[in-house]
């Protein structure tokens, strides 16, 4: 039963302002959250690319609000009447329940008090704003079990660890617009973007993997961001080959249809890692992250992870994904 019963709480905010792997973790307390409270109105107070986010995940979230950035926050820049005028408009419509699912709630507890919410919870370091409802952070396990630890704690029965990701027909006619020379199961997605540079696997071991994809009878399709689009150069004047490029061309709900319909994702990048995690297809994630058991897929059956700190050899890759190939074409025989 939860803490707060839900008949005292019709609307609720949820604090978090980070991307879309991040987001994506979180999901399946935000789930357990709807469930727990299905008669309230649930608003996301996040970065302004996450508005999209809540009319994907319509099944739990009412309604977005932009948050306009706050000093020691990285996410974007700070804007102090923006800032000022977003914390007026919270206290004229104070929520019932608040939840900070930011992180440890150094910098940000202080802030969403000033909110105004009847009831504040969520995660606590150092600063607690009160005893019934934060949670000491848990610097340990994987993303999605930290947040369903919060949810445990104020009493929200679990609904599952799965990640979701729902596609919708505007993301299918999205793709189909583009034209694409693909066959469903016939190629394999190559993502070697990443926000920041230092999780980037080199552009030259994805080019020839990409070239392994294509002589062992795939077609290799790049994938990433207008932003992306010098890696992806890079990675091409490594191929022997020649791939389908179509950094800048697709929405992320276009990405998830290729990925869907691939028959493999390789990949650095958490976000698309976990869109392939929500929708089961296989893959191989090299993580050059600080913190891998953290952001890894759930399953390493389906998903093969590789930690490049612990193994700094492409061969390790390349059987992995030889492995997973093989595996694909035996799937498609039986």
């Amino acid at each position: 039963m939860p803490k707060i019963p839900p008949t005292e709480v019709k609307r609720i905010g949820i604090f978090r302002v980070l991307q879309l792997g991040d987001m994506l973790c979180a999901i399946p307390a935000i789930r357990a959250l709807r469930a727990a409270y299905p008669e309230a109105r649930i608003t996301l107070i996040s970065l302004p690319w996450a508005k999209s986010f809540t009319e994907r995940f319509n099944q739990y979230f009412d309604d977005f609000v932009h948050f306009p950035g706050y000093p020691a926050l990285p996410e974007q820049p700070f804007d102090a009447r923006k800032t000022v005028s977003f914390l007026n408009a919270m206290q004229q419509e104070p929520f019932d329940l608040l939840l900070q699912m930011q992180g440890n709630g150094t910098i940000v507890n202080p802030l969403i008090e000033l909110f105004g919410a009847k009831h504040t919870g969520g995660y606590y370091s150092d600063y607690r704003p009160n005893e019934e409802y934060f949670y000491p952070y848990p610097n340990h396990g994987h993303e999605i079990d930290r947040h369903l630890e919060l949810m445990d704690f104020l009493g929200i029965e679990p609904q599952g660890r799965h990640l979701e990701f729902p596609i919708t027909s505007a993301d299918e006619e999205a793709l189909q617009a583009l034209n694409l020379p693909i066959e469903r199961g016939k190629y394999v997605c190559i993502h070697p973007g990443a926000r920041a540079t230092s999780r980037q696997w080199p552009p030259e071991y994805y080019a020839a993997l990409a070239d392994y994809a294509i002589e062992s009878g795939y077609q290799a399709v790049l994938t990433g961001t207008k932003e992306e689009a010098p890696i992806l150069e890079r990675l091409i004047s490594h191929m022997k080959h020649q791939p389908i490029n179509t950094a800048g061309q697709t929405s992320v709900g276009a990405v998830a249809v290729l990925i869907k319909n691939s028959a493999a994702l390789v990949s650095n990048c958490t976000g698309v890692a976990h869109i392939a995690s929500a929708l089961q297809t296989p893959s191989i994630v090299i993580s050059l992250d600080v913190e891998p058991e953290r952001w890894a897929p759930l399953n390493r059956e389906l998903h093969r992870l590789i930690i490049w700190a612990d193994q700094p050899d492409y061969e390790v890759a390349l059987n992995a994904f030889k492995n997973l190939l093989v595996n694909r074409s035996t799937e498609t025989v039986e």
